[in-house]
């Protein structure tokens, strides 16, 4: 969709994401060849999940519907995100998800805790609130 003075407007769930697209580096926005890889968790200690994608407040809106009944977050409910990480390109998320996955568990519960000490679910710092803007950690 194009839009005015140079902006690349791209679709944000039911939202547009105007601006360039570097400005959506701090906040899960639709990025051209961006990509998350993310730490979903049962509760803390709990059971760990790893994933990636490009679109990660759907991603997680998915687990937590649970999409997939059968799936392996749905059958162990887990939801909660606790640590995630934005990547310029998909590639390189695809690497350090494949990385993490070979991760010792101690090590893993190291990364969550040095971004969310207490084991917080993140998902409503990402995900637009009810009016459409993106919420912001800082505010709660």
């Amino acid at each position: 969709m194009p839009a005015q003075g140079g902006q690349v407007a791209l679709e944000f769930g039911r939202e547009l994401c105007l601006g360039d697209t570097r400005s959506c580096i701090d906040v899960p926005c639709a990025v051209p060849n961006a990509g998350y890889v993310y730490i979903l968790a049962s509760e803390r200690n709990g059971t760990l999940y790893i994933g990636v994608s490009n679109d990660l407040v759907r991603r997680v809106q998915e687990h937590r519907c649970e999409v997939d009944p059968k799936s392996f977050t749905a059958r162990y409910d887990v939801k909660r995100l606790v640590y995630y990480e934005h990547h310029d390109d998909i590639r390189d998320a695809i690497k350090r998800e494949k990385r993490l996955k070979g991760w010792k568990r101690q090590w893993k519960l190291e990364l969550i805790e040095g971004m969310n000490l207490h084991w917080r679910d993140l998902y409503s710092d990402i995900a637009p609130s009810e009016d459409g803007e993106q919420r912001s950690g800082k505010d709660r």
